[in-house]
């Protein structure tokens, strides 16, 4: 480990500290927009800007916050959640999770692949920020797919831009009587089917403390099926790639396990709830540098050989969750 390397992940660490900054400011706050996203915003500008100016032994510092650092930070975000918080919202919590991850990431890759005719990595990308928990999702996925940068800043773009829709159109129908939903349902309508946590405790709070509190569970337990999603994926990966090659295996992403390990380990409240808040503050800024450091190798010209496609996948996907979780939810009660 030399010093070039070390400068390179302090490069990281300083520009994921703006992000958090930034994140902290009340109008962007109000907005629920995470550090992550602000970070591989940063990071984007970087790379189209004056990342030619920097030594290239900076570069392996980078690559380490963008790969090594993220599995190691999507293991600690399994402090987030409890078997407990689970139990207490029920079966209706659990099936409106399970039913949700599974059916949006059928439909929004089958879409994006056979219909749009997408990238396989950019669908896959796509579909898991909206059924599983946003940019966080979509960095733990490209990790399993080992795609490229600008496939994640693509998916966390179309994350940010319909998460933050639904966190303003969710209590507007349900205020104007649209929804014909009590605030228990109204709060597994909003955790099954809104894209970030941030978001969800947005939409939740908006109503009332029983809609936030079961929205905020329902949706934690959305984030645990990131390791299920993933290593189910990774299964499907390596089935496919054995049809072209025989000595293809499969590879189970071992973040993704110890992701449920400590999440189990959490549940058992063995460790004081003050430190688990630092735990996740630190978490979620070596999850911030992670998203920086993708967008740090992310260049606008791949967005232009995109095309509206992704957005048009993600808008799909987003009447989706608008009208199946409605019609779950209501089915269930």
């Amino acid at each position: 480990m030399n010093k070039q390397f070390i400068l390179g992940i302090i490069l990281v660490a300083f520009i994921a500290t703006v992000a958090s900054f930034i994140a902290q400011i009340p109008a962007v706050k109000s907005l629920a927009i995470s550090p992550l996203v602000i970070g591989i915003l940063l990071g984007i500008i970087f790379a189209n800007t004056i990342r030619g100016k920097i030594p290239t032994s900076f570069f392996p510092g980078i690559l380490f916050s963008a790969k090594t650092l993220l599995r190691i930070a999507i293991v600690f975000y399994g402090f987030r959640i409890t078997f407990q918080q689970i139990a207490s919202v029920g079966g209706d919590g659990l099936i409106v999770s399970i039913t949700m991850v599974t059916l949006t990431m059928i439909i929004g890759t089958f879409i994006g692949i056979k219909l749009l005719k997408l990238d396989r990595d950019t669908s896959i990308l796509i579909a898991s920020g909206a059924a599983v928990c946003g940019a966080a999702a979509v960095l733990a996925t490209e990790e399993t797919l080992k795609s490229e940068p600008h496939k994640t800043a693509i998916a966390v773009g179309t994350v940010v831009l319909f998460g933050t829709i639904s966190m303003f159109v969710y209590p507007i129908m349900f205020k104007s009587g649209v929804l014909d939903m009590d605030f228990t349902q109204f709060g597994l309508y909003v955790g099954g089917s809104i894209h970030e946590v941030a978001q969800v405790v947005a939409a939740g709070g908006s109503i009332d403390s029983v809609s936030s509190d079961t929205a905020i569970i329902v949706k934690m337990i959305r984030v645990m099926m990131i390791a299920p999603m993933l290593i189910v994926l990774s299964l499907f990966l390596s089935k496919f790639a054995n049809k072209t090659d025989s000595k293809a295996k499969l590879t189970i992403p071992w973040f993704a396990v110890l992701f449920i390990v400590v999440a189990g380990f959490n549940s058992l409240q063995l460790v004081p709830n003050q430190f688990v808040n630092y735990i996740n503050m630190v978490d979620t800024f070596m999850l911030t540098m992670a998203m920086t450091a993708l967008g740090m190798e992310t260049h606008i010209a791949k967005f232009k050989q995109a095309g509206f496609k992704p957005v048009l996948l993600a808008l799909i996907i987003f009447a989706w969750l608008i009208a199946g979780g409605y019609l779950l939810v209501k089915f269930l009660n």
